[in-house]
C-alpha cells in the first residue's frame, strides 16, 4: 500500500462534499499537471491511502484520510466543452488526463495545519513543506504518514512547539 496526500479547495471540493456523495466516494477529477496525472494513472491503487487536504484557505491543512477505491481511468471532464476542466487535445480514443475514485474513511479529530507540519523536524524533507511544491497530488512516505497521525490528538500550539 502507498500514501498518498491530495489537494483540492473546499469551497470547490472539500471534505464535507465527499462526505455527502452516494457512498461517501467521487471521482477525483480536474486534475491538470503532468506529474500529478501520472502518480493517479501509473501509482494509484485500489486500497491506496490518501491525506485529504484543504488548500487555498486560511488555514490550509490535512483534514481527513481517503481511500482510492477505484484505479487510474479516462478523466471524463476533459471531453466535456461545457466543463471548466476540458481539455480539447484530450480524447476518448487517446485520454490526456487521468482521474481514480475516492472514498472517505475518516475527518481527522482536527485539521493539521501546514505551520504545524513545517515545524516538525521529522516532516522536513516531506514534498508538501518544500519550498515551489504546488502539486495538488503527492506520495507521502510511511514515516511521515505515521507522524502526521500521531499529530492528530496533539493540541495544535502543542503539535507547533515538539
Amino acid at each position: 500500500m502507498r500514501y498518498w496526500l491530495m489537494k483540492s479547495e473546499p469551497d470547490v471540493f472539500g471534505i464535507d462534499h465527499l462526505a455527502e456523495r452516494p457512498g461517501q466516494t467521487e471521482p477525483w477529477d480536474g486534475v491538470r499537471n503532468y506529474q500529478a496525472r501520472n502518480m493517479m494513472r501509473d501509482q494509484m491503487q485500489v486500497g491506496d491511502q490518501a491525506f485529504f487536504y484543504h488548500s487555498n484557505t486560511k488555514p490550509p491543512g490535512i483534514v481527513g484520510v481517503v481511500e482510492i477505491s477505484r484505479a487510474g481511468y479516462p478523466d471524463h471532464t476533459a471531453f466535456d466543452p461545457e466543463d471548466p476542466h476540458y481539455d480539447p487535445k484530450s480524447h476518448p480514443d487517446n485520454p490526456r488526463w487521468f482521474m481514480v475514485d475516492v472514498t472517505l474513511k475518516r475527518r481527522l479529530n482536527r485539521k493539521i495545519t501546514l505551520d504545524e507540519l513545517k515545524a516538525r523536524p521529522e516532516l522536513a524533507d516531506m514534498r508538501l513543506v518544500q519550498k515551489g511544491n504546488r502539486l495538488s497530488v503527492m506520495p507521502v512516505e510511511a514515516d511521515e504518514w505515521e507522524a502526521i497521525l500521531a499529530l492528530e490528538d496533539v493540541p495544535a500550539a502543542e503539535a507547533e512547539r515538539r
